[in-house]
C-alpha cells in the first residue's frame, strides 16, 4: 500500500488496499460497523477507525495480514481467545487465508464501547 498518501475517507484508504487483502479488510469494516453503527467512520493515523466519543477501533490493511487496532486493555481482556493470533500491546494480526473471527471482533468492539461510554460519563461529571 502507499502509504505517503494522505487518506481523507474509508473508502479513499479502501481503494488502495493490496488486492489479496481487499476481502478480509471489506469483512473486518462490515463486522466493524454492524457492532457499532452509530459509530463515525474516520481515518486516524491513515488508518481507518470507529469513533464514538473517541475513537474505539482501527484497522489496517497489509499484503498479509489485517491489522485490527482496539487499544492495549481489550487486549488484556481478551488475552484467552487471542492465543492463535499474533498480537502486540495494542494489536492483532488477523492472517487473510482465515475468515476475521466475527464475534471476537464484535466482542472487542462492544467492550471498547463500554470503555468510551464511561470516560465520557466521567468527562461529563467532571465538567459540573
Amino acid at each position: 500500500m502507499e502509504t505517503s498518501l494522505k487518506f481523507k475517507t474509508v473508502d479513499e484508504y479502501m481503494r488502495t488496499v493490496p488486492e489479496q487483502a481487499l476481502e478480509r479488510a471489506e469483512e473486518i469494516r462490515s463486522i466493524i460497523k454492524a457492532a457499532v453503527p452509530q459509530a463515525e467512520e474516520v481515518i486516524s493515523y491513515n488508518m481507518p477507525a470507529y469513533k464514538l466519543n473517541s475513537v474505539l477501533v482501527y484497522f489496517a490493511a497489509y499484503k498479509g495480514h489485517i491489522g485490527f487496532y482496539p487499544t492495549a486493555s481489550p487486549m488484556v481482556v481478551f488475552k484467552d481467545e487471542l492465543t492463535k493470533y499474533k498480537t502486540s500491546k495494542g494489536a492483532i494480526q488477523f492472517p487473510l487465508d482465515k475468515p476475521i473471527p466475527k464475534t471476537l471482533v464484535k466482542n472487542i468492539v462492544k467492550y471498547r464501547i463500554d470503555q468510551d461510554k464511561e470516560k465520557a460519563a466521567l468527562k461529563k461529571a467532571k465538567k459540573k
